[in-house]
């Protein structure tokens, strides 16, 4: 399972949080979020892939922000249509589509994006985009038919493990985690976040 950690600026955080077993860890270059990163932090990490996170944003500017970060995935949050998405796959981008899920019908608008994107990822439904730190109803993952496939957002927490456990879905191959593991917007705790890497790895 991969475990990505989202929302760091911090560079102390950053080093720790890479020390912890964690696969991914992600950028957010959205200036209404509380998590933005509007400089480059005095260290990057050099041991898990970085991903930059995106709303609606143009393309020019995320070349130019994945340049200067050297992502290695663009997640988008956006409007973002399945022609942009190809287009960034195309560029040598890999490419993570957010949708946003509270029932069986909203897993019909990734039907577009089938092909187009290397991972989904599925979070909790709000007027928003994305960052409630609430779970929707884990239950509607069954109803997802495609093929490609996702990980898991939304106000997961290391009291989750054992529900997270129970998830059978072929497609799911990792787990977004975010607010539940701060001390405030950016600061992870490294403990919490250790704490859930090997308990989940050990499944």
């Amino acid at each position: 399972m991969i475990v990505k950690v989202c929302g760091m600026r911090d560079s102390e955080n950053i080093r720790n949080v890479e020390q912890t077993g964690i696969d991914w860890m992600g950028f957010i270059f959205y200036p209404a979020s509380p998590r933005y990163v509007s400089a480059l932090p005095e260290y990057l990490p050099k041991k898990v892939k970085r991903v930059g996170v995106f709303v609606n944003e143009n393309m020019e500017e995320i070349l130019s922000i994945a340049d200067k970060f050297q992502l290695d995935y663009i997640q988008l949050h956006g409007n973002e249509s399945p022609d942009f998405c190809h287009m960034l796959e195309m560029l040598g981008f890999r490419t993570i589509k957010a949708f946003p899920i509270a029932t069986a019908k909203d897993f019909q608008a990734t039907v577009p994006y089938s092909g187009c994107c290397t991972y989904f990822l599925f979070d909790t439904k709000s007027p928003a985009y994305g960052g409630t730190g609430q779970k929707f109803d884990w239950n509607m993952l069954d109803f997802y038919q495609g093929d490609t496939s996702f990980l898991l957002s939304g106000g997961i927490g290391v009291e989750d493990i054992d529900k997270l456990r129970t998830i059978n879905n072929k497609h799911l191959i990792g787990f977004d985690l975010n607010s539940r593991f701060e001390l405030t917007p950016g600061i992870k705790r490294v403990d919490l976040v250790r704490k859930f890497v090997e308990q989940i790895k050990k499944h």
